[in-house]
């Protein structure tokens, strides 16, 4: 099926809004493990909120991190609330405001258009210079792969050396700019979105994740409708993500298949299958979609943004409903793909 271009810018932008979203809708909820107390704390979420304390699943207590030197200096004024009961990882972000993962994402999209190709070199200096200058972002949690980034930085390894090996779903949302800008040239789509991941989140759990994701990105961007791009994937099994009896759990409830079935943490070998079952189960509905996963808590901001990828590229710029669209606080910028 060929593209109009039309479709495909649309596709595109539904593609990067679609990250942005599904992030931002489940910033206040994230990693909430109680989803009583979700519901409690916040009703049923389906419109961006701002977050507040308590957060009672809060683990934030047991993280630390003490900067070598300057060079690794990156929590700034939030080094405070490390080691403190009941904070908010994103205490200070406004309602339909991106977790840092995303703002490190819209980084790379930045050095994409102003280069108008990928150069690992020029987004790791965006990178190291946002992360070690104060002011650039107001979110409390700096995720371990940050921390190992900057610790190994600080000891003097050189930037592309620095990653430390990861299992963490919020790596991904680093490929899906990357695959949108190439999409009409595949190869270099696969090859620099896995050499991109590898920078912070390098290990084979992260690359078999993200090449399924890829996979499935350049098949919607080709025409090929998500439902039909799960079930080639699930025919096929080519991934060992894929190896689940998705098709059996669709008429579960969500809480059964994500909380039992799948683990609601992080760990890409549960939240990559559970990315798929939603995408699946309201493959035609990309509302629908993104408020069940935010409302299932957990790692809901790392699913929610590969989920609302997907399904932006699969459905365009027009599915999401308008209140998300414009309350986004940062929109992504416009990116067109190479070629387009």
């Amino acid at each position: 099926m060929n593209e109009t271009n039309a479709q495909i810018l649309t596709k595109s932008r539904g593609a990067l809004y679609g990250l942005c979203i599904g992030d931002a809708l489940a910033m206040p909820v994230h990693w909430y493990y109680d989803r009583k107390a979700l519901f409690r704390d916040y009703g049923r979420v389906t419109d961006f909120l701002a977050p507040r304390n308590p957060h009672p699943d809060s683990v934030l207590w047991r993280s630390s991190y003490t900067a070598l030197n300057e060079k690794g200096e990156i929590l700034h004024d939030q080094a405070k609330y490390y080691g403190e009961k009941n904070i908010h990882y994103h205490q200070f972000l406004k309602a339909g405001e991106n977790t840092l993962n995303v703002k490190i994402c819209r980084l790379l999209m930045k050095s994409i258009i102003e280069n108008g190709k990928y150069r690992s070199d020029d987004f790791i200096d965006k990178y190291i210079n946002f992360m070690t200058t104060p002011g650039n972002h107001k979110d409390t949690y700096v995720e371990e792969c940050h921390r190992n980034f900057f610790t190994n930085y600080a000891r003097g390894l050189p930037p592309n050396k620095c990653g430390v090996e990861e299992k963490h779903i919020g790596g991904l949302v680093g490929i899906i700019p990357i695959v949108v800008f190439y999409q009409n040239q595949p190869e270099q789509a696969i090859s620099d979105a896995l050499r991109h991941l590898a920078l912070t989140h390098p290990g084979i759990k992260m690359w078999t994740s993200a090449t399924l994701i890829i996979d499935l990105l350049l098949k919607v961007f080709g025409g090929t409708p998500l439902r039909d791009a799960i079930m080639d994937e699930i025919s096929k099994q080519k991934n060992p993500l894929m190896g689940h009896p998705f098709m059996k759990w669709l008429d579960d409830p969500d809480e059964r298949v994500i909380g039992r079935r799948f683990s609601t943490a992080c760990y890409v070998e549960h939240s990559v299958p559970a990315v798929i079952y939603l995408c699946l189960k309201y493959h035609d509905d990309p509302e629908k979609a993104l408020v069940a996963n935010t409302n299932l808590g957990g790692d809901n901001a790392g699913r929610g943004a590969i989920i609302g990828a997907l399904l932006g590229a699969a459905h365009g710029m027009e599915s999401f409903p308008k209140r998300w669209v414009e309350n986004l606080v940062e929109p992504p910028p416009d990116m067109k793909p190479l070629g387009d």
